[in-house]
C-alpha cells in the first residue's frame, strides 16, 4: 500500500512538472499561429501610446475650439447647427466621453442672437469653453482619445484588407508603414473628420470587394453601412456614391449583355440606397427642422445668381435628408467655389493649385515612405497590366479616384485633406516590401533593403515626435519650413501650451500674437494676449509670438483703411520683417518667439 501511494506521489510530482510545458508549449504555438495578429496589436499599440502622449502636452487646434462643443451639443443636445459644414461621425465618436464627464451646458441669458446665425453658433461655442473653463484640459483631452481608437481601427482595416489580398506578412508591414508614419500620427489625435473620412473610404472598399466577390444580401447591406459611413466621415465622401452608382450601372449592364434578370442587382441596389438613406437620417436622430430665416439669408448672399433654385433644392432635399446635412454639401460647394487663402512655395493663390496636393505630399511624407509610395505604384501598375493581377485595382483604382478628385480641389491647406488616398499607398508598400523579403536570388539583400526603409521611417518618427503636425522631410531644407505650405501643414495652433510654458519660464504674463487659435486659447492659460494685427503690439509686450501661416501670411486677414493689411500683397507681407530676423525659440517648429523689448 505504502508503494502505490509513493508511486502516485510520483505521478502527480510528474504532472505538476509537465503541465507547465505543456501550457508554455501550447501558448507558443498559439503566439506561432497568430503572430501577424500579435504584431499587428503591437505596432497599432506602440502608436496609440505615443498620440495618447501627445495630447497630454498639446493644446487643441483651432478647429477644435468648435469642433469639439459642436460635438457635444450634436450628441447631448440634438443641435446640430453648429459646424454644419461637416458631417456628423467624427461628432459623435469625439462626444462619447461627454456622456460621463457631463460639461456645463450654455445658459439662455447666453444665447442672445437669431437661432441658425453665426453669432448663435459662436455664442454657443464660448459659453461651453467659459462656463467649463476650471476643466479647459480635460474637456479638451477626452474627445481626442476616442479619435485615437478611431485611427487604430483604421490600422486594422487596413491589416485585415491587406491579408485578404496578399497575405499576413504584408499585412503586418503595412500597419508599420501606417503606425510610422508622421502625417498620421499627427491628424489620427485630432477632432476633425480627416481620419474619419480615411477610415470610411476604406471601408467601403473593402466592403465594395467583398460584395464583388460573392453578392449576397448581407453584403450588400454592409455594403450600405459601409458607404453610409464614409459619407458621415466628410462630405468629399459622397464620392463613394458616384462609385456606387457605376458600379451597379455596370452590373445592369452585364446582366442585360448576357440576357439575365437583372431584378437581382435592381433589389440589392435599392437595398443599399435604403440603409444609406436610414443611417444618414439616424446620424441626426431622424430630425427634419424647416429652414430658419439665417439659413435663407445665407442661401441668399452664397448663391446669389441662383439663389431661388438653390433654396428650393434645399427644401426638396430635406423631405428625405437631415436639413444640416443638406445645407452641409451646398456649404461645400460655395467653399470650394471661393476658395481658401493658401501658400505654396513661396507663392499665394485664393484658389489654390492643380499640383498642390502633389506637391504637399512630397514634402509632409517620410522621404522612404515616398520612394516606396512612388516604387509601389509604379510596381502595381505594373503586376495589374503585364500580369493581370486584378487584386492591385483594388488599391490603384481607389487611389487614382481620390487623386483626381483633390486636384480640382480649391481648398488647400493641408495634406489631411488628402488622407484617404494614404491607406491604399501602405498596402501597397506593404505588398512590395514582402516582395522583397521574397526575393529568391538576393533574400538577405531584401532583407536588408526592408530594415533600412522601415528604420529610416522610425527614425523620422522618432525625430519629430511630439511635432509631428509640422513635420516635412529632407526636401524642404532650402528655406524655412513656412515657406513651403501652409495652415494646418505646418501649423494648427496645437502649440499654444509650449509657448505658454515658455513665457511662464521667463516669468512672462502677456505675449504679443498672431496664431491659429491664439485668439482664444491664451486666456484659458492665464496668458494676457495682444493682437499682434494691430501694432505696434511690440510696444506693450516683451515677446511676440508669431505662427508660421502668418509669418508666410497665408492666414493674415484682410483689413480695413488704414490696417496695413487693405490688399493681397499688403497682407501677405504683413509680417514680412520677421521673416529676416534669427527668433528666440521656435515652440514646436510652429509658432515663431521674437523677443521685441
Amino acid at each position: 500500500m505504502d508503494e502505490s501511494l509513493s508511486q502516485n506521489s510520483a505521478t502527480e510530482r510528474a504532472y505538476l512538472v509537465f503541465e507547465p510545458r505543456r501550457a508554455i508549449s501550447s501558448i507558443r504555438s498559439w503566439a506561432r499561429r497568430h503572430a501577424a495578429e500579435l504584431m499587428c496589436a503591437g505596432l497599432l499599440a506602440g502608436m496609440s501610446w505615443q498620440m495618447l502622449a501627445v495630447i497630454s502636452r498639446k493644446s487643441i487646434t483651432i478647429d477644435e475650439i468648435v469642433m469639439i462643443p459642436a460635438a457635444y451639443y450634436h450628441l447631448v443636445a440634438g443641435n446640430f447647427q453648429l459646424v454644419n459644414e461637416h458631417p456628423p461621425l467624427s461628432k459623435i465618436v469625439s462626444a462619447t466621453p461627454f456622456l460621463f464627464i457631463q460639461p456645463n451646458e450654455a445658459r439662455p441669458d447666453q444665447i442672445t442672437a437669431p437661432p441658425g446665425s453665426s453669432n448663435a453658433k459662436w455664442a454657443y461655442h464660448t459659453s461651453f469653453w467659459e462656463n467649463n473653463r476650471a476643466r479647459f484640459d480635460s474637456l479638451s483631452f477626452w474627445p481626442r482619445v476616442p479619435m485615437i481608437f478611431l485611427t487604430v481601427l483604421l490600422g486594422l482595416l487596413i491589416f485585415r484588407f491587406a491579408r485578404e489580398l496578399f497575405g499576413a506578412r504584408a499585412a503586418v508591414l503595412a500597419v508599420a508603414l501606417f503606425s510610422l508614419e508622421p502625417t498620421v500620427l499627427a491628424h489620427g489625435r485630432v477632432v476633425q473628420t480627416d481620419i474619419p473620412a480615411a477610415f470610411g473610404y476604406l471601408l467601403f472598399f473593402m466592403a465594395l470587394y467583398r460584395y464583388w466577390l460573392a453578392p449576397s444580401m448581407r453584403r450588400a447591406g454592409w455594403l450600405g453601412l459601409a458607404a453610409a459611413v464614409a459619407i458621415l466621415a466628410k462630405y468629399s465622401m459622397l464620392l463613394v456614391g458616384v462609385v456606387l452608382a457605376f458600379f451597379f450601372l455596370v452590373l445592369l449592364w452585364r446582366a442585360v449583355r448576357a440576357k439575365q434578370r437583372p431584378t437581382g442587382v435592381i433589389i440589392h441596389a435599392v437595398s443599399i440606397a435604403l440603409v444609406i438613406l436610414v443611417l444618414i437620417n439616424a446620424a441626426y436622430f431622424f430630425k427634419h427642422r424647416s429652414l430658419v430665416d439665417a439659413d435663407l439669408q445665407w442661401l441668399d448672399e452664397s448663391f446669389p445668381a441662383n439663389a431661388a433654385l438653390v433654396t428650393f433644392a434645399v427644401r426638396a432635399l430635406s423631405h428625405l435628408l437631415p436639413t444640416e446635412f443638406v445645407l452641409g454639401i451646398f456649404f461645400q460647394f460655395w467653399h470650394n467655389g471661393v476658395g481658401h487663402s493658401a501658400g505654396l512655395l513661396g507663392k499665394y493663390s485664393q484658389t489654390g493649385w492643380w499640383y498642390y496636393f502633389p506637391a504637399a505630399f512630397a514634402l509632409k511624407t517620410t522621404l522612404p515612405f515616398l520612394l516606396l509610395a512612388l516604387a509601389s505604384l509604379g510596381w502595381g501598375t505594373y503586376q495589374w497590366a503585364r500580369n493581370k493581377d486584378g487584386r492591385f485595382l483594388w488599391l490603384l483604382g481607389p487611389f487614382a479616384l481620390y487623386t483626381l478628385f483633390v486636384l480640382f480641389s480649391h481648398i488647400d491647406i493641408g495634406v489631411r485633406y488628402y488622407l484617404p488616398a494614404f491607406p491604399f499607398l501602405f498596402v501597397l508598400g506593404g505588398v512590395l516590401l514582402d516582395k522583397m523579403l521574397a526575393w529568391r536570388r538576393g533574400r538577405r539583400a531584401g532583407a536588408l533593403v526592408v530594415i533600412m526603409l522601415v528604420g529610416w521611417i522610425a527614425i523620422e518618427a522618432w525625430r519629430a515626435y511630439p511635432n509631428h503636425m509640422s513635420y516635412m522631410n529632407q526636401i524642404a531644407s532650402r528655406a524655412p519650413h513656412w515657406w513651403y505650405l501652409s495652415d494646418s501643414n505646418i501649423e494648427w495652433g496645437d502649440d499654444a501650451r509650449g509657448l505658454v510654458e515658455f513665457l511662464r519660464a521667463r516669468g512672462e504674463t502677456s505675449v504679443g500674437e498672431a496664431f491659429l487659435g491664439g485668439y482664444f486659447t491664451m486666456s484659458y492659460y492665464g496668458i494676457d494676449r495682444i493682437d499682434a494685427l494691430s501694432p505696434p503690439a511690440s510696444a506693450r509686450a516683451r515677446y511676440l509670438a508669431i505662427g508660421a501661416s502668418f509669418l508666410n501670411g497665408s492666414t493674415v486677414p484682410a483689413g480695413p483703411p488704414g490696417s496695413g493689411r487693405e490688399t493681397d500683397d499688403q497682407r501677405a507681407n504683413f509680417f514680412e520683417e520677421y521673416r529676416h530676423r534669427t527668433p528666440e525659440a521656435i515652440i514646436g517648429n510652429s509658432i515663431y518667439v521674437f523677443r521685441v523689448q
